[in-house]
C-alpha cells in the first residue's frame, strides 16, 4: 500500500514539474518577446535622437556659420572705414607738410629780404 502511494505521488510531482516547466518555458517566451520589442522601441528612440542631433547640428552649423560670415563682413567695414581714415589723415598731413613749406620758403624769403635791405644800409 506505501508503494502505491509513493508510486503516485512520484508521477503527481512529475506531472506538477512539467506544468511548470511548460509554464515557465511560456512565461520565458512571453518575456523574450517583450524584451525582443523593448529592444526594438529602443533602437527606434536612438535612431530618432540621433536624427535630431544631427539636425540640431547642421541647424546650429549653419548659424554659427552665418553669424561668422556677418562678422566677417563688419570687419571688412571696419577696414575700410580704418582705410579711409587712414587715407584722409594722409591727405591732411601733406596739406601740412605743403602749408609749412610755404611758411618756410615765405619766412626765408622775408629773412633773406630784410638781411639784403640790412646789408644795402650798411654798405
Amino acid at each position: 500500500m506505501y508503494k502505491v502511494d509513493f508510486a503516485q505521488l512520484k508521477s503527481e510531482i512529475q506531472m506538477l514539474e512539467k506544468n511548470d516547466y511548460t509554464m515557465m518555458k511560456s512565461d520565458i517566451s512571453k518575456l523574450t518577446a517583450e524584451v525582443d520589442k523593448l529592444r526594438q522601441k529602443l533602437k527606434e528612440e536612438i535612431t530618432r535622437a540621433q536624427a535630431g542631433v544631427r539636425l540640431d547640428m547642421n541647424l546650429e552649423k549653419g548659424r554659427v556659420r552665418d553669424e561668422a560670415g556677418a562678422q566677417m563682413l563688419k570687419v571688412k567695414e571696419t577696414n575700410a572705414k580704418i582705410e579711409a581714415e587712414i587715407s584722409n589723415l594722409r591727405t591732411q598731413m601733406e596739406s601740412i607738410k605743403f602749408q609749412i613749406l610755404q611758411y618756410m620758403i615765405g619766412t626765408i624769403t622775408g629773412t633773406g629780404a630784410l638781411i639784403m635791405a640790412y646789408m644795402r644800409m650798411f654798405k
